[in-house]
């Protein structure tokens, strides 16, 4: 109410302030524009690179980039190469296909070809604040594409440090899904020759609120070292009555022939992000992707 009803007025003012407002408060000027901006993209789209450089402008975008993407990615394109991290940083996470807490991107998660030169631009950025954000992006565009992701992993891995931690940060969700192409770009071959003996855990019966602790032998049967992705899978009883598996990861490590023991534990205590309910639950070992053991007690 206090600003004037012209857009184009509203904008100078909104950017002559921004950089005196701190905090959620901040939030509200990309959000002005995707409320009143979407008729005026000549004016709305260079604020929202500017406002970008304050709060994160990277929902406000969604909307523009779900109307009319090749539009809004010609600038996606220029604000990747800007002097700003926080600017190139935009520039990979407004185009996530799947950004959490906001609008998804129906047409990049069909086809994401039109993201890929932008992280590509960005694949070596000296801010690992633009890195990490290129590598979440395929980590997304991996939920729907997974072959893409991989091609492009596979062109990238062995460049350099910086691609090598991207790889490994965008490949998460297809190595803990066990996705063979994955596990293998990361040099996590067949594990025919990998056992898991003696799996046990303290009681049969655990409380809500409690911990399980369990143990269980990796045997080696190699003849060399063998590269192990090494991790453990609940089965989470849910509401519906049905069982929800969740992939924690153990450790990743060279063994050698042999056995290997091990000792580890897991909580469940109620969180904000995990509610428990009674009833069987499973728990199961990973190896390089495959499950080799896996056994049932009794949450209550």
């Amino acid at each position: 109410k206090t600003l004037p009803k012209s857009y184009e007025k509203a904008l100078y003012i909104l950017k002559k302030a921004i950089p005196f407002i701190k905090g959620f408060e901040a939030m509200s000027f990309p959000d002005y524009v995707e409320i009143y901006g979407m008729l005026d993209w000549d004016l709305s789209l260079p604020a929202l690179g500017y406002l970008t450089k304050y709060p994160s402008s990277e929902f406000a975008i969604r909307p523009f980039l779900d109307k009319d993407p090749n539009r809004v990615m010609e600038h996606m394109l220029k604000w990747a190469e800007d002097e700003d991290e926080k600017v190139r940083r935009f520039a990979s996470e407004g185009c996530r296909p799947r950004l959490p807490w906001a609008m998804a991107l129906p047409k990049f998660k069909k086809d994401p070809a039109p993201i890929i030169p932008i992280l590509e631009k960005l694949k070596n950025d000296e801010s690992e604040f633009v890195r990490r954000s290129v590598a979440n992006n395929l980590n997304d565009i991996s939920k729907d594409n997974p072959r893409i992701v991989l091609d492009i992993s596979e062109k990238w891995i062995g460049k350099t440090e910086n691609t090598d931690w991207i790889v490994k940060h965008a490949c998460r969700t297809m190595l803990k899904a066990g996705n063979k192409r994955a596990m293998l770009l990361f040099g996590y071959g067949d594990p025919s020759n990998i056992e898991v003996e003696n799996f046990n855990f303290d009681s049969e019966k655990i409380n809500i609120g409690d911990t399980l602790f369990y143990s269980f032998e990796l045997i080696i049967n190699e003849a060399q070292s063998k590269k192990v992705r090494l991790e453990y899978a609940v089965y989470f009883m849910k509401a519906n009555g049905k069982l929800s598996k969740k992939v924690f990861k153990i450790t990743e490590n060279s063994y050698t022939p042999g056995k290997h023991s091990f000792k580890r534990k897991h909580s469940f205590v109620n969180m904000s992000t995990r509610k428990h309910y009674p009833g069987e639950h499973q728990i199961s070992i990973i190896v390089n992707g495959v499950e080799k053991k896996k056994i049932s007690f009794l949450l209550q």
